[in-house]
């Protein structure tokens, strides 16, 4: 235990002994100057030799991962009930969140923000976690959807309520045209073709500068109206109607209920469809693809459908992005949004709705929560994420089973050990 501590411990020293303990910048003449942090670098070696012991003892008391472990029924109870319980509850209180936090104009931008990655990491979730079509380029139809917005709103004067099926319906459209170049592909290849899609996208919207504005992006990016009625202080605004005193806080609650809106059609339409023949047919691509041919599903349409629901609802989070933002510039859109949706996903589990909800809310709140750590702050979810992935491998929730099953297995594997047929 001890010299695996100690190696760990080296380990940590030769990695962090520049990125921690020297730290370097360019003067103001031109030279290096230079300063050293032995004491950041002596308790950061001194953690991970701890962390590795206490890794290891509870790797003895819990066994080794991938073990099966029997859990006691009072155990699996009390797991059941509270997992029946945490959905509802997580939802009342998004519901609450505009009336508790109605003053704290930070807490609200935040919300917004979490729930948009929620109705994303949802969106992948048909892809990747129904599908089992590992798709890195998400942040394209992301893109497109915003776009798509921004373009026909502010060219020929749209309202958000019009332009928001035409988003979806043309990132479901980019879906399908992705879907067809990688229906023989799997695996690494899959994930490499859909990364090369999302550069494509991005750089045709960096090079097309007089559709898209190129690097200085679209701007005057109409807000969306409640039924045609404007959140503005004039007389025709909503407040003047009701009779209220305007306040600019009346826009970012009306923008809070409206993604919690989308997202949850998200969800309400994900768990319809896993009930529904494509659903199952998802389910059965995503366990094994040669038995899912062999059992006469038509694989072309499978993942084409897939690609298309996941950018569809893709599309609808670029629309109010970009409608939320009033500004949208291809920075927005790099890998590194397509990589934190991915990492939602998987931390979250794969195919569980809730799963995914809790993994925004920490990775994007647990970012501005750490925000204070500065360098240190990718450095602790590194290592959270690396402990999630070793004691929980198939991610916070992680839920495969599939939707139709037989419920009374058990039960006939009994019977047939009776008869002697076991």
């Amino acid at each position: 235990m001890f010299k695996k501590a100690l190696i760990s411990a080296l380990v940590a020293l030769v990695l962090f002994s520049l990125m921690i303990g020297v730290r370097t910048e360019a003067g103001p003449s031109g030279q290096l100057i230079y300063w050293t942090r032995f004491g950041d670098l002596a308790a950061m070696v001194a953690t991970v030799f701890g962390g590795s012991i206490v890794v290891e003892l509870l790797r003895q008391w819990w066994g080794p991962v991938g073990t099966v472990r029997i859990v006691p029924q009072p155990v699996q109870s009390a797991l059941a009930t509270a997992g029946r319980w945490i959905a509802p509850v997580l939802l009342v209180f998004t519901f609450l969140v505009p009336v508790i936090f109605y003053n704290e104009r930070y807490i609200l931008d935040l919300g917004i923000l979490v729930l948009t990655y929620v109705m994303l990491g949802w969106g992948l979730n048909v892809v990747v976690g129904l599908a089992g079509l590992l798709d890195l380029g998400y942040v394209a139809f992301y893109a497109v959807g915003a776009y798509s917005y921004a373009l026909l709103a502010t060219n020929f004067g749209l309202s958000f309520w019009v332009c928001l099926p035409l988003a979806g319906i043309l990132a479901a459209f980019w879906g399908v045209l992705l879907g067809f170049p990688v229906l023989r592909l799997r695996g690494d290849y899959l994930a490499i073709v859909t990364l090369a899609f999302g550069e494509i996208i991005r750089l045709v919207i960096i090079n097309w500068q007089s559709l898209t504005g190129g690097p200085n992006g679209v701007t005057g990016i109409p807000r969306p109206s409640l039924f045609g009625i404007p959140l503005t202080p004039g007389d025709d605004g909503l407040a003047a109607k009701l009779g209220i005193e305007f306040s600019p806080t009346h826009r970012i609650v009306f923008l809070f209920y409206l993604i919690l809106a989308l997202a949850l059609l998200t969800n309400w339409v994900t768990i319809r469809l896993r009930r529904l023949p494509i659903g199952r047919a998802w389910e059965a691509l995503r366990e094994d693809e040669v038995a899912c041919r062999a059992l006469g599903i038509n694989t072309t349409t499978t993942k084409l459908t897939a690609f298309a629901t996941g950018a569809m609802f893709g599309g609808f989070a670029g629309a109010f992005f970009a409608t939320r933002q009033g500004f949208i510039s291809p920075e927005s859109f790099t890998f590194q949004e397509s990589a934190l949706v991915l990492a939602i996903v998987v931390l979250g589990g794969m195919g569980s709705q809730l799963g995914v909800a809790l993994a925004a809310l920490t990775m994007i709140g647990g970012f501005e929560l750490f925000r204070g750590l500065d360098q240190y702050r990718m450095l602790v979810f590194g290592l959270a994420m690396v402990l999630l992935m070793i004691w929980r491998p198939r991610g916070l929730i992680g839920h495969r089973a599939p939707t139709v099953f037989l419920h009374h297995s058990q039960a006939i594997s009994s019977d047939l050990v009776k008869e002697g047929h076991g």
